[in-house]
């Protein structure tokens, strides 16, 4: 089968140099007839022929030169730095508009990534900076007298000691992600004691940590998990650590948007392929507006939906949704936003033991 742009197309470059001999074959052809019906002198004709052989090739050469020379200034402007210069020419019919578009995609794709790596580091430094302020000013009042280092304020230094190693290791499973050093061990595995355990450390968490931001602190013990496993002795095959992340993610997140003394359920079922699993955390908060959850499983993305419980709650890093989308992806799986009447409610798709292809 023939490669797609690899055969000789009418506008192409190619046809264009093909027409280009053809055309000054026949002016030379003719002139010779010319002189030959004329009796002209044959230094005269060949002169001529070479002339206007000569303003045809300028012509020609005029027209497939200047692209390259745009792209050479364009190309020149990307390696300093400068993504925002694109190449005119992209809607031409040959080989040079495909150079064209080639070149543009890549200014595309480079730009992307040069935003997403400033708003990386702005993020990152503004999660840094929040935790950093407030151990340091507990310290700082310790040093001071201002306040003496009795229990509550070493929990208070905790506290923010906690929530800043969360999120060095959060970046450092972006960093294993982006680099594809993570792989998966998967197996089979009960799912009612598995998410058990993961609802157990989830309020074991909650018992002995507040939540904390810089304009205050809101404790979540009011929030009731619910865990609906059917049937009871359903088994899945996955990779526990991996899918560890994704439900405690989930269950997190939804207990962050949940109204005082409000229900999360975990709910999972048996999929459609052997060991399959169909994982679903719901809970009674604002939901997700559907403009915007195309959105949420982007890092640092917090969304515009207020907090049902007060506008000093921590909002987390916006990477809880990345990292679960990221360990459902790795599993071959899929995870989104499902329609829910109350609240939000996230579905996760599983697809069990890989099917062997014969």
């Amino acid at each position: 089968m023939t490669r797609p742009g690899s055969g000789l197309r009418p506008f192409s470059v190619k046809a264009k140099m093909s027409t280009l001999v053809v055309v000054s074959v026949f002016i030379t052809t003719g002139l010779l007839m010319v002189a030959v019906r004329t009796r002209t002198e044959l230094r005269f004709i060949t002169v001529f022929s070479v002339i206007a052989t000569l303003l045809i090739t300028q012509f020609v050469a005029h027209g497939l030169t200047s692209p390259l020379d745009e792209m050479t200034t364009v190309a020149r402007s990307i390696s300093h730095g400068d993504y925002t210069r694109r190449v005119s020419g992209a809607d031409r019919r040959d080989e040079l508009g495909d150079l064209a578009q080639t070149i543009n995609r890549m200014a595309d794709d480079l730009e992307a990534v040069d935003r997403h790596r400033k708003e990386l580091v702005a993020n990152v430094s503004h999660e840094l900076r929040t935790p950093i302020a407030a151990l340091r000013a507990v310290l700082e009042n310790v040093v001071d007298g201002v306040s003496s280092a009795d229990p509550e304020t070493m929990r208070t230094a905790l506290k923010q000691t906690e929530r800043l190693g969360r999120l060095v290791e959060t970046l450092l499973d972006l960093s294993r992600l982006d680099n594809g050093v993570v792989t998966l061990k998967a197996g089979r595995f009960e799912v009612w004691p598995y998410l058990s355990g993961v609802l157990k450390e989830a309020n074991l968490a909650a018992g002995h940590r507040r939540l904390s931001s810089g304009s205050g602190n809101h404790t979540r013990k009011d929030v009731h998990l619910h865990l609906d496993v059917s049937p009871p002795e359903l088994t899945a095959h996955a990779d526990a650590e991996r899918l560890h992340q994704v439900v405690a993610n989930l269950i997190d997140n939804a207990v962050k948007h949940s109204p005082p003394h409000g229900r999360v359920t975990v709910l999972a079922r048996r999929g459609t392929a052997p060991e399959s699993l169909t994982l679903e955390v719901m809970d009674e908060g604002p939901g997700i507006p559907e403009s915007e959850r195309h959105r949420v499983f982007e890092r640092f993305n917090r969304g515009e939906v207020p907090s049902p419980h007060g506008p000093g709650s921590d909002g987390g890093t916006g990477l809880g949704l990345a990292i679960a989308r990221w360990a459902v992806d790795l599993h071959g799986g899929r995870i989104g936003v499902a329609e829910s009447v109350r609240g939000c409610r996230i579905q996760v798709t599983l697809p069990g033991i890989p099917q062997q292809r014969g």
